[in-house]
């Protein structure tokens, strides 16, 4: 039985034992991934030392991507033969190095889930939410559905927030509204309480993945239920902003100017950043003007939208007059400010002052320090290859660990560069570092190999993508059709390929100009 066949073993097989958290911060926003990481690496934290824990680590994931091919008994007895002790931290780390590659995720916690061949290692919560977390990305929620079963076998306590959290949210990402509703009122189960905070979980996971009537709905049929606060129709308000409905929001913003509670900072932010995203920048600015006059002070948030809304107009000057403006209110400036300013900069070439901008968060540190998007923005400005070594030798510098986003951004120049050996060397480093490769670094170099001719090995990378259960984009499916064309008819040098071939790459390329279009709108 080949190992493509494994989601069907495997959801007939047992599972055991842990998970990590996401609470609602002030600001309304979810965890981030970093945060999340975090947290369960603050979990069991091995005296061993990361290095040894990182090496055993890609040791098991060596073996899965040698045996990926051979049946699930192979596989079970190699992992029995790699003579590796498991611990919680390892178990994770795998994990980590398969978010984008769910079925040796799942087969080694499978194994792992068994406790067999003399194991006194059984999972914890941290690890059953990463592979929650790890299937429900790629929407395979039988065995989410498995694995939570399991949990609840297993003993109390294994549920915790952090794994309400990670199902609602994968299913309102999948918009699985009813299931998402549904698990809200499951928590009894699991001996966690229907309480207010677990609602407003629920709400923020719906708007965020645009179902935000159903969250409105949910809303108002609830008020009675809970003590509906400023927060939770802050979240509504949001919701309504991230879908860019400004006729929404507004209505919505009248509604809770005429309750009984009373706007707070995080609802004018709110109405002003979808102001900005609607176009409405002068509107934005005077209700800006007007909280600093009314003395509800905008926080560094507020001033960022403002700032990023300025600047998306060309009105850089004006920006950089906010920017030095919060200092004498005493509004601290924190990383996403200084990006505001760097990406839109970087975009018109002044470089001199983009320099003299991260020589400033440099020296100011803690929340100004330059992260992975400041950096970003660097490389995304670079002309040649040569560019790109010293901006990512002074990001490791100052201890700015690369991401996923920033592997896919290189993935992307090298190809445009036709530098296929950085581009390899560049995927290999993002494998090895568990950060992907994920659904877009495959589109990458399969459009990429397109461009430079390279159709064989456009069509593996596209063929090891759908084989790993990522959903190609239509226009990838359009170029693959292009290729097989070209493939079967190449001794064909007659002009009707051709012309197939320059109408479907005219049809590519207006389809991202088009989405160009609609990014700078």
């Amino acid at each position: 039985m080949q190992f493509r066949t494994l989601s069907f073993i495997l959801s007939r097989s047992r599972i055991t034992k842990h998970t990590p958290l996401i609470l609602i911060p002030q600001n309304y926003q979810f965890t981030t991934r970093r945060r999340f990481n975090q947290e369960c690496d603050n979990v069991n934290t091995s005296s061993s030392g990361h290095s040894f824990i990182d090496n055993q680590a890609i040791k098991i994931q060596t073996l899965l991507k040698t045996n990926q091919n051979q049946n699930v008994y192979e596989i079970e007895r190699a992992l029995n033969h790699s003579q590796i002790s498991l611990s919680e931290d390892l178990v994770l780390n795998v994990l980590k190095r398969h978010r984008s590659d769910w079925k040796p995720a799942y087969a080694f916690f499978i194994w792992v889930s068994r406790g067999e061949e003399g194991r006194d290692y059984l999972p914890g919560t941290c690890a059953y939410n990463e592979i929650l977390d790890v299937l429900g990305k790629m929407k395979r929620f039988d065995e989410v559905h498995q694995v939570l079963d399991e949990m609840s076998e297993r003993k109390k306590g294994l549920f915790n927030e952090i794994t309400y959290r990670i199902v609602v949210n994968r299913y309102a990402a999948a918009h699985r509204v009813d299931e998402a509703t549904e698990f809200f009122y499951r928590r009894e189960q699991f001996c966690l309480r229907l309480d207010l905070i677990a609602f407003q979980t629920l709400l923020l996971a719906l708007c965020r993945y645009k179902h935000v009537e159903a969250a409105e709905f949910l809303f108002h049929s609830k008020q009675k239920e809970f003590r509906m606060d400023i927060k939770t129709r802050n979240i509504i308000l949001n919701g309504w902003c991230v879908l860019g409905s400004l006729r929404e929001a507004k209505r919505f913003w009248n509604d809770i100017i005429t309750s009984k509670c009373k706007p707070d900072k995080f609802t004018y932010g709110i109405f002003i950043n979808s102001l900005s995203k609607a176009g409405k920048l002068s509107t934005a600015v005077k209700l800006f003007r007007a909280m600093w006059e009314k003395g509800c002070d905008p926080d560094v948030a507020i001033c960022n939208c403002i700032i990023d809304g300025l600047c998306f107009k060309k009105r850089i000057p004006e920006a950089i007059a906010i920017f030095e403006e919060m200092n004498d209110r005493d509004c601290l400036r924190d990383v996403a400010t200084y990006n505001s300013l760097i990406k839109h900069i970087c975009k018109i070439g002044r470089m001199e002052k983009v320099s003299e901008l991260l020589d400033d968060m440099e020296q100011k540190g803690g929340i100004c320090s330059p992260n992975a998007r400041t950096y970003g923005y660097l490389l995304s400005s670079t002309k040649k290859p040569e560019d790109v070594q010293p901006i990512l030798e002074r990001m490791e510098r100052n201890g700015c660990k690369m991401t996923s986003d920033v592997f896919n951004l290189l993935l992307r120049l090298f190809m445009e560069w036709g530098n296929e050996e950085r581009a390899k060397s560049t995927w290999d480093e993002m494998e090895r570092s568990g950060l992907g490769p994920d659904q877009r670094s495959y589109t990458i170099m399969v459009h990429g190999l397109f461009d430079n001719g390279k159709l064989k090995s456009a069509l593996q990378y596209f063929n090891e993508m759908t084989l790993k259960g990522l959903v190609p984009e239509p226009r990838t499916k359009l170029l693959v059709n292009a290729i097989h064309i070209k493939l079967q008819d190449r001794k064909n040098e007659s002009g009707d390929v051709g012309d197939v071939m320059n109408k479907i790459s005219s049809l590519i390329a207006s389809r991202k100009d088009r989405k160009k279009n609609r990014k700078a709108r």
